[in-house]
């Protein structure tokens, strides 16, 4: 039996290098791009051990549960850790990360997060990435949900660790991931001894073995169905054109805000000020005195298939998600999810306006 998927030739190492040259090209970058065989956590945490150790004093930013995760994984390196914890319906501020430095110069590594999927919330990381600069610490950022719904420049920004995956605003696969990577990072690890090496979270193994040999030899058989889709995603971003796949992503977060805020019944956008609602989701405060996993399977119980979800742990009460990226970015999805609310908070005796909501989500589409 033969088909489409199965009984491929191997992926050459050219093809292979093809692709990453596309994925830079995305991020406009001119730094080394490196594609992990794996989830966008391989990266994430592989970047980590490898810049970061004893000696090494990091500016961890949370405003989600993922700058929560980085914190772990930084002062498992050994790392002296400083967190700053900003309330998840905001964003932080570069005022906020010159304060940290003024307090602690000492500071060598920050972490952030761009867009928060898991919040809603996204951080200006062009201003944020000019005070880091100015301080001359290592530059780590968590770009997975951020690109293709809002541009993500490490170059310009100064960010010298870039971690990106495709599964969310890009609409591509979840099995492999990339990062981009400065040489004052390059540097870092391998002044680092305890950079992993010989190790599936080694970037180093991929500088020495695959950038630094000119790209001739791939490290070992590549995730290749998974490389296949990414390169599809990357090609039908091309042909869209980057600028209208962004401009998809925020009328459909400027829709489903403008559309809930109508809905009435007492729901309500999570993230305040809309300047720092990220375009990849928008979260919603449920209203007082229900529960917003019970709302949100209530909506789905009419369609599954509706890009809604409850906030996780703690904030699984009070946070409802509406995760309108990738293919999920148009005016069907966000109209859709207004209506299934709008009937779940019927459905608790709530007094709301569907037909508004749909009306204001058409109106704030851009």
């Amino acid at each position: 039996m033969t088909h489409l998927l199965l009984d491929l030739p191997p992926m050459s190492a050219a093809h292979f290098a093809s692709i990453e040259d596309r994925v830079a090209r995305l991020l406009s970058t001119t730094q080394d791009v490196v594609l992990m065989q794996g989830e966008a956590l391989l990266p994430l945490e592989g970047a980590i051990r490898a810049t970061a150790g004893p000696g090494t004093t990091a500016l961890n930013v949370i405003t989600g549960p993922y700058g929560q995760t980085f914190g772990d994984w930084l002062r498992d390196c050994g790392a002296t850790v400083i967190d700053l914890t900003v309330p998840f319906h905001t964003a932080v501020t570069a005022e906020q990360v010159r304060s940290a430095f003024a307090e602690h110069p000492e500071i060598d590594f920050v972490s952030l997060v761009h867009a928060e999927a898991a919040t809603g919330n996204t951080n200006p990381v062009a201003e944020v990435g000019e005070v880091v600069r100015a301080h001359g610490a290592l530059f780590y950022l968590d770009a997975v949900a951020s690109v293709g719904a809002e541009p993500v420049l490490p170059d310009a920004w100064g960010v010298d660790l870039c971690v990106i995956g495709a599964q969310k605003a890009m609409g591509g696969p979840a099995g492999v991931s990339a990062v981009s990577v400065s040489e004052r990072a390059w540097a870092r690890m391998a002044a680092n001894p305890r950079a992993p090496r010989r190790s599936y979270l080694s970037l180093l193994d991929w500088k020495e073995r695959w950038i630094d040999g000119g790209r001739k030899a791939l490290l070992h058989a590549p995730a290749q169905l998974e490389m296949l889709a990414l390169e599809a995603c990357v090609e039908r971003i091309e042909a869209a054109g980057l600028d209208a796949v962004m401009g998809r992503h925020a009328s459909a977060a400027a829709a489903t805000r403008a559309g809930a805020v109508a809905l009435g019944g007492g729901l309500e956008p999570y993230v305040r000020d809309a300047a720092e609602a990220a375009p990849v989701a928008t979260t919603l405060r449920a209203p007082s005195g229900t529960v917003a996993s019970d709302l949100v399977a209530r909506a789905l119980s009419a369609d599954p298939d509706l890009p809604l979800a409850a906030g996780g742990g703690a904030l699984a009460g009070e946070m409802i998600r509406v995760n309108h990226y990738g293919p999920q970015a148009r005016p069907g999805a966000v109209r859709a999810s207004l209506a299934a609310l709008g009937a779940a908070l019927g459905e608790t005796g709530l007094d709301v306006d569907t037909d508004g909501a749909l009306r204001a989500a058409d109106a704030a589409w851009r």
